[in-house]
């Protein structure tokens, strides 16, 4: 008897939700966010389509990559694509240098 009542239920409880597909894991951070990272998790475990707005939201905020496609898709957002723009760069010799 080397399994007390208590590990029995941890190890019972542990092993349906991991059929549910979900992991016990532990974070850092501070105490103040506790209950905000409880709240996060429980509506990403819910695997619903608020849940995949969320961990888009997120997964784009925290993201360290930039957006597929970089400047190019941040220029086609811009407010000025359509726009009529006759950019003119002026034409000059440059200065004399005496070297």
């Amino acid at each position: 008897m080397t399994d007390t009542a208590q590990a029995r239920a941890v190890k019972n409880y542990r092993n349906r939700l991991k059929k549910r597909g979900v992991s016990r894991f532990e974070v850092f951070g501070l105490d103040s966010d506790r209950e905000l990272i409880r709240a996060l998790a429980k509506k990403l475990a819910q695997d619903d389509p608020a849940a995949d707005h969320i961990r888009a939201e997120v997964i784009r905020s925290v993201s360290d990559k930039q957006a597929k496609g970089g400047i190019l898709t941040a220029l086609r957002r811009s407010p000025l694509v359509g726009e009529d723009l006759n950019i003119v760069r002026p034409r000059d010799a440059g200065r004399k240098v005496d070297l």
